[in-house]
């Protein structure tokens, strides 16, 4: 039965030590709370999976959290590098993390056979691509009707899957507006997942057709108002551009990132990130 939590009692429950964990969400709606708060609690030997890593894995592998990162993209979206991936993939600094990159296509079909309960996804993709000659997980299987030659790669079943999203109802149903891209693939396929919202409503009777997951897929509800900062929420808060270039700088410098997280981070709580998107709330 779904509980309605703080996120750092969420999190202490449902994350440990070694184990695999998706943060997931995109463009939109990144639960940046959340990885701060795994931050906060110091996990460590991660796998990461996420399809479009971005700031919250920079600063997560950048704090020695990383054991392997699976992704389909790695990147400051509209800025350019995350800094501190590059320098543990290529310095292993603070730690070596070893990496499976994949296409889109290849994590969203992955999520989905691990939403099915299926061993792996089969698709038409990688043609003519390099991927599949640094990564040994993507495989080449042949129809058995057809004779067509698909690409095949393992499910992604997470130990547990965060996500965040607009609403929770009081029965612990969630919904989520604007792009969804593969979160609810991502909670599906998860053994826990835990979602932080911006908001607790009676019911969703005026958007009956966005309760993307109902309360039996989740663990946990945490409700942090501007939990996706610096990433938007649809209908909430727009996206902090400036926050994304200011990143690049910081990221660029190992003890300006240090005194960064220790500030925003370490120092800080879940409840500080309604105030981060005060000036970037949609007027009513």
């Amino acid at each position: 039965m779904v509980k309605f939590l703080p996120l750092k009692e969420a999190v202490a429950e449902n994350l440990h030590d070694g184990e695999t964990v998706a943060f997931e969400g995109f463009t939109h709606l990144i639960p940046t709370a959340a990885a701060h708060e795994a931050i906060r609690q110091g996990f460590r030997d991660l796998t990461l999976i996420r399809m479009t890593p971005d700031l919250i894995y920079d600063q997560m592998i950048g704090m020695g959290m990383a054991r392997k990162v699976v992704f389909s993209y790695v990147g400051n979206p509209g800025v350019g590098l995350l800094r501190r991936a590059r320098d543990a993939i290529e310095n292993g600094f603070p730690r070596a993390v070893e990496v499976e990159e994949h296409s889109h296509a290849g994590m969203a079909n992955a999520y989905e056979a691990g939403a099915a309960g299926l061993p792996c996804a089969v698709f038409r993709g990688y043609r003519g691509a390099g991927l599949a000659s640094v990564n040994p997980n993507i495989k080449s299987v042949t129809c058995p009707f057809t004779g067509e030659v698909l690409a095949a790669v393992p499910a992604i079943r997470p130990d547990v899957t965060f996500i965040h999203a607009q609403k929770a109802d009081r029965k612990g149903n969630v919904l989520v507006e604007g792009i969804i891209g593969i979160q609810k693939e991502a909670v599906l396929a998860a053994k826990r997942a835990v979602v932080t919202v911006e908001e607790v409503v009676d019911n969703f009777d005026l958007h009956p057709n966005l309760t993307v997951l109902p309360s039996w897929t989740i663990a946990a509800i945490s409700i942090v108002p501007g939990g996706s900062h610096p990433s938007y929420t649809h209908g909430y808060y727009e996206r902090d551009n400036a926050a994304y270039l200011e990143w690049d700088e910081i990221a660029a410098d190992r003890d300006r990132f240090q005194v960064w997280i220790q500030k925003n981070v370490i120092e800080s709580s879940a409840e500080d990130f309604a105030g981060r998107v005060e000036h970037l709330r949609k007027a009513a």
